[in-house]
């Protein structure tokens, strides 16, 4: 998730960094709780594993309910995110360009800091 102060960036990807889902959501819980919901169908069952780019502020509302749901979720944080999204095809920064970025170094990397709801960096 691409995280911003009034709209965040959704992207979900599969194992093979398939782009399953890709979708701009107001921050209001009622619109971002029908995207977990959507995104959980689309697990059919299996771990979803989130990642944000932002730990606080514009992404509060987003990390709490994720954490309320008991899902798993990891903070990539923005120097990492800058410099991997250099590695990445296409031109320019676009919040769906983050979003995939952050949803492929969450697939790839071991290194990223979970987000609790006692976590110091929640």
């Amino acid at each position: 998730m691409d995280a911003g102060k009034a709209e965040h960036h959704c992207t979900v990807i599969d194992k093979d960094a398939t782009i399953v889902l890709s979708r701009r959501v107001p921050n209001s819980e009622a619109e971002l709780l029908e995207l977990l919901g959507d995104v959980l169908d689309l697990a059919h069952g299996q771990r979803v594993t989130w990642a944000v780019d932002l730990n606080a502020g514009g992404a509060a509302l987003w990390i709490a309910l994720l954490v309320n749901h008991e899902q798993k979720l990891f903070y990539l944080p923005g120097r990492s995110m800058h410099y991997a999204s250099d590695a990445y095809r296409g031109s320019g920064k676009t919040d769906a360009k983050d979003a995939f970025v952050i949803a492929d170094q969450a697939r790839m990397r071991r290194d990223l800091q979970p987000l609790q709801g006692t976590s110091e960096l929640a």
